[in-house]
């Protein structure tokens, strides 16, 4: 059975946990609307996705 032979330092645990940050969300500006929303979801103001009507639109 495989045992660890010593700690693992913070430093090396840290540095092996470094490429587990969360990146930025990435947001497009809408064609019609003008507004940013994420790539590839529903425009929930409009009910738009890919040219077509989804939803029906909200009531302010």
């Amino acid at each position: 059975m495989a045992v660890p032979k010593r700690k693992v330092s913070p430093s090396r645990r840290n540095m092996r946990r470094s490429h587990h940050a969360l990146g930025a969300n990435a947001y497009t500006e809408d064609k019609d609307t003008g507004e940013l929303r994420r790539p590839h979801h529903v425009d929930l103001k409009t009910g738009m996705y890919k040219g077509r009507q989804v939803l029906t639109p909200k009531k302010d």
